[in-house]
């Protein structure tokens, strides 16, 4: 997830990195989530692994748009990451990416996108980036 934050500050993203976990914190999940946009956050990014029930449990306690990351940790090599995010009850949307590092720079840039629809200047500069890409 060190991908992610670089990129979100690349970006010119201002961004928090929290540990916390659904199962062990479930009260730390709860509070983070329900504080989240006092704290002028706009997108939460929830990178997890195994039963990764962090994204879920994020997007049930805001109304801020999750994004979720697998990550490869199990002996399913992050297939059982991807399953638990992406099933999500209907009314409870996780935006969910690839698994691993495509995922958690996916993120980011899925993230800038997001506030990019109302920072030009994050716009901007995720602009140049696709342009960067495009030049190869």
């Amino acid at each position: 997830m060190q991908a992610t934050a670089d990129i979100l500050t690349e970006m010119g993203i201002a961004h928090e990195v929290v540990i916390c976990s659904a199962h062990r914190q479930p009260e730390k999940a709860r509070q983070y989530a329900l504080t989240a946009g006092d704290r002028g956050l706009k997108v939460l990014i929830a990178g997890a692994g195994a039963a990764a029930h962090l994204p879920g449990v994020l997007a049930s306690w805001c109304t801020l748009p999750v994004i979720g990351v697998p990550l490869p940790g199990s002996d399913l090599k992050g297939l059982d990451s991807l399953m638990s995010i992406v099933q999500m009850p209907s009314g409870v949307p996780v935006a969910t990416m690839a698994i691993g590092l495509a995922g958690a720079r996916n993120a980011a840039y899925f993230a800038a996108q997001i506030v990019g629809l109302w920072d030009a200047t994050v716009a901007m500069r995720y602009e140049h980036h696709r342009h960067k890409l495009a030049e190869g």
